[in-house]
């Protein structure tokens, strides 16, 4: 895929400053102990930056469409992009699972949200709306993205507060 252009005004640098914060909330929620729920906080968080998302681009919201596309974009890009799930319930072992969840599942957490948040930029940015969304013609961008978002979400956790 070609690089986002900048559109009119701040929309564009609003829409990655959105991203990037929304990034670190889900790294954030990535680190709650409790399994299922950091799962839970992330998909939030998730849906309501692409809420957001929309309001910027002046795109009409639809929560019931973008719950179906998470599913498909994220379900579809299995392996790399269910791994905050399982790094959620390795919560679930006692001791060394907390260890393991508290390590991997902020990155994961992270990169997923950086890369959903990154399809639905470019997304709004070429004029598309839900209606015209197909998580499967952005899958191959999703992981492109995810990978790019596990190295902005590994410097972000580098980077003293």
């Amino acid at each position: 895929m070609t690089e986002i252009q900048k559109t009119e005004g701040n929309t564009f640098e609003n829409a990655e400053e959105l991203v990037k914060n929304s990034m670190y909330v889900s790294m954030a929620a990535g680190l709650v102990p409790v399994p299922i729920f950091d799962f839970l906080a992330i998909s939030a968080i998730q849906i309501e930056m692409i809420r957001r998302l929309s309001h910027l681009y002046g795109v009409t919201f639809m929560e019931g469409k973008v719950k179906n596309f998470l599913g498909a974009l994220i379900g579809g890009s299995f392996p790399s992009s269910v791994a905050p799930l399982f790094a959620g319930l390795s919560k679930m072992i006692p001791v060394v699972g907390s260890t393991i969840g508290a390590v991997t599942l902020p990155l994961a957490a992270g990169a997923s949200t950086y890369a959903v948040g990154k399809v639905f930029i470019q997304h709004f940015e070429s004029g598309g709306t839900f209606l015209t969304f197909d998580p499967k013609s952005v899958r191959a961008y999703y992981e492109e993205q995810f990978k790019a978002g596990k190295v902005v979400a590994a410097e972000a956790k580098k980077t003293p507060s």
